[in-house]
């Protein structure tokens, strides 16, 4: 096989806006993303989760997330509930939540067998394998820098007048600990 040409980036976001169309369309009528029936789904199935575990989960940005989740709550399809303290809180999926991703479910598959159809069940199993795949490598090459990168830096050192667990000129009037 020759080596690439074009840039990897930009194939795969013509492909990811190609297939984002085909499940949008599917979705449209019933006032849904196909991203947001993916965090609907996602909701459905680990409640009560945390913006940032549900984030995590989907392999996605929390602001992404974020700006999904506000359709979700201003239909009334997910509620927010309270987490452990005040600050933190819980998403679950409402009854109208539960009901419309029972009905979206079949336009779900609609695409899914529509992308199905069109590339063939070997190469779309193929290509669910390659980006698995290509995804771990990259992955594990990311946090395989960032965590070299944090081996190499040095650690700044305490002056000798600075008491353990008392705020400190790095901290910005946070409690740093070191």
């Amino acid at each position: 096989m020759p080596p690439p040409r074009a840039c990897t980036n930009l194939k795969l976001r013509r492909l990811s806006r190609t297939v984002s169309r085909a499940y949008d369309a599917d979705m449209r009528t019933l006032g849904l993303t196909g991203a947001q029936y993916a965090l609907l789904s996602h909701v459905l199935k680990l409640a009560p989760v945390s913006p940032g575990a549900l984030a995590q989960a989907m392999g996605l940005d929390p602001s992404t997330v974020t700006r999904n989740l506000k359709a979700l709550l201003a239909g009334g399809w997910v509620a927010q509930q309270p987490g452990a303290d005040a600050r933190s809180r819980l998403l679950v999926a409402t009854e109208a939540g539960q009901a419309l991703r029972h009905q979206a479910r079949s336009r779900w598959l609609h695409s899914q067998q529509h992308i199905e159809a069109v590339l063939g069940p070997e190469r779309v199993g193929a290509l669910h394998a390659l980006l698995d795949e290509c995804a771990a490598l990259l992955e594990a090459s990311a946090s395989g820098a960032s965590s070299a990168a944090s081996a190499t830096e040095p650690k700044p050192q305490p002056q000798p007048s600075e008491r353990r667990g008392a705020p400190t000129s790095r901290s910005k009037g946070r409690l740093h600990v070191d």
